[in-house]
């Protein structure tokens, strides 16, 4: 009896404190859509923003800040899957693999102003690229390799080592077994790294301040240049991003009615973020159906 008692009550104290955290987690959220949804309108999502008149939007950030997105996962993703796969698959174990898994684990937890900063120094000055888009990725993309290497490397490797040997006992090469079997069979996992690293990239204000910079230029969306300024797919233009415009507005804005700019700007963060993972979710669910036959 005292065992079950025990057992009772420790249950009953995991579940309190879930339920807390759960508690608190909501009650942010709550909060900051109770005070921003009411601001949110066609014309707010759509029109720029004004830095001394009302009824400013945050059209641009918000561009920039999906495209931001769109450009640092096109970078990290593959250079991320196949560091993950050669961590996984092919790698001997030795000190060598030890201290790139100990270098990674040190690079997850580097602060995103450190990482700023590394990007403005490289990226922005020794590079030249400036204030820019590509600065910005290249920045985040440091910032985005760890968390999504060691997700990828997690994934395969929670994978049974059976479903390897019944791909090599068909002829399968090694390869093959890794692309067709365990990748696709791992989709899930991998889709939940990139679904945490993105949601870290689209609130990611300190390390944007310093690399994609701070202001957002009107953009043409006739213009399909890359190379142009005004070009909304330029990679060598300034691009504020929805996160730092809501840190400025709170810092330095000079907007009459910066409370509710800010207020609407970040609900739209957080309904943008969420509706980005169940959306992915829903997407990984069909594509690990279609890739597995399940």
């Amino acid at each position: 009896m005292n065992a079950k008692r025990s057992d009772k009550i420790a249950t009953g104290v995991l579940y309190a404190v879930a339920g807390i955290i759960v508690l608190i987690l909501a009650s942010l959220l709550l909060y900051i859509l109770v005070r921003g949804v009411p601001h949110i309108s066609w014309e707010f999502l759509t029109s720029s923003s004004k830095a001394y008149q009302e009824g400013g939007g945050i059209g641009i950030q918000l561009f920039n800040s999906l495209y931001l997105l769109l450009v640092t996962m096109i970078i990290s993703f593959p250079i991320s899957l196949g560091a993950g796969i050669y961590l996984s698959e092919y790698a001997k174990k030795n000190w060598l693999t030890d201290i790139i898994r100990t270098s990674i684990e040190i690079l997850s937890s580097l602060p995103s102003v450190v990482v700023g900063l590394f990007g403005f120094l490289v990226f922005v000055i020794q590079f030249g690229y400036g204030f820019s888009i590509i600065s910005g990725a290249l920045a985040l993309t440091f910032f985005n390799l760890p968390l999504l290497t060691r997700n990828v490397e997690e994934s395969l490797q929670a994978i049974h080592y059976t479903q390897r040997e019944a791909g090599l006992s068909l002829g399968l090469s090694r390869w093959e077994t890794v692309t067709r079997i365990i990748v696709p069979e791992a989709t899930p996992g991998i889709l939940t790294g990139v679904i945490l690293s993105s949601g870290r990239i689209f609130g990611e204000a300190a390390a944007l301040i310093y690399t994609a910079g701070q202001s957002a230029p009107a953009l043409d969306f006739t213009n399909w240049n890359p190379l142009s300024v005004s070009s909304p797919i330029g990679l060598f233009r300034q691009a504020e991003t929805l996160a730092v415009h809501i840190w400025k507005i709170n810092t330095e804005g000079t907007m009459p009615d910066g409370a509710q700019v800010s207020a609407g700007a970040s609900a739209v963060l957080i309904i943008a973020v969420l509706l980005f993972n169940f959306g992915a979710r829903a997407a990984g669910k069909r594509l690990y159906k279609k890739m597995t036959s399940a």
